[in-house]
């Protein structure tokens, strides 16, 4: 797909949308019964591949990893939440490419119980991981559950691709950041309080409104999109 097509909207069991950028491309699947999103983010120069959060289908899944790489190849796993439905097909991706699996440190256990699979690294906020020459700085967003992550692909300076601007930040959210608002959080006051404050001080404060948001269900969307709803969002209380 070219990349002047990607808009983020994908249907289950659908097309690949697909996002050329100068150094990586973003891939972008919807699976299982909860209209999952699944993103295969490839290192254009290395073929490394790192896909974020293995939701269901697993030979979607595998079939997303040969569209990015003639090999199939897969670096890394990280599932950016505890939740079954977005580790679901985990262990069998896992097991057929031997991908090393990456979960918040307050969700490493349960997302081991939950896949009958081994946390490998856990993620802390400021981590910062290698796949090929992409560096994805982790930034954690508690609230939705405990140890939640996102991972920020900033573009590098000097970037001319088809789709590409030099500083500009790809989010990958799972469940804490949506167009119009942040994940549930239970109508529990603290801990909406506590993910709010995250996405506040750890995103909408850290990067630019060209940024672009990447949730666990649904469309995309930026923050220059979302940035002015902050105070509703917070008077509605979830």
């Amino acid at each position: 797909m070219d990349a002047e097509r990607y808009t983020g909207h994908v249907e289950p069991g659908g097309s690949t949308a697909v996002r050329v950028l100068d150094d990586a491309e973003v891939r972008k699947v919807s699976v299982g019964p909860m209209d999952n999103a699944a993103y295969l983010v490839t290192c254009r120069r290395s073929g490394a591949q790192v896909l974020v959060d293995a939701p269901a289908d697993p030979d979607r899944l595998l079939a997303l990893l040969r569209e990015g790489s003639a090999t199939a190849r897969l670096d890394l796993v990280v599932v950016t939440h505890r939740h079954r439905d977005h580790l679901g097909a985990l262990a069998s991706v896992v097991a057929v490419t031997g991908a090393a699996v990456a979960a918040g440190a307050d969700d490493a256990d349960a997302v081991a119980t939950a896949s009958d699979h081994p946390v490998d690294r856990r993620l802390r906020h400021g981590d910062v991981l290698t796949v090929g020459h992409l560096r994805l700085d982790v930034v954690a967003l508690r609230g939705h559950t405990p140890g939640s992550v996102a991972l920020a692909l900033t573009e590098p300076s000097g970037t001319a691709g088809p789709d590409a601007a030099p500083g500009r930040v790809h989010l990958f959210t799972g469940d804490s950041l949506f167009p119009g608002g942040v994940g549930n959080t239970d109508r529990d006051p603290q801990r909406f309080a506590q993910l709010l404050g995250d996405v506040t001080e750890r995103v909408f404060a850290r990067y630019g409104d060209d940024t672009w948001v990447y949730p666990g269900h649904g469309d995309d969307t930026t923050l220059g999109i979302e940035r002015p709803a902050l105070p509703a969002w917070a008077a509605r209380g979830w």
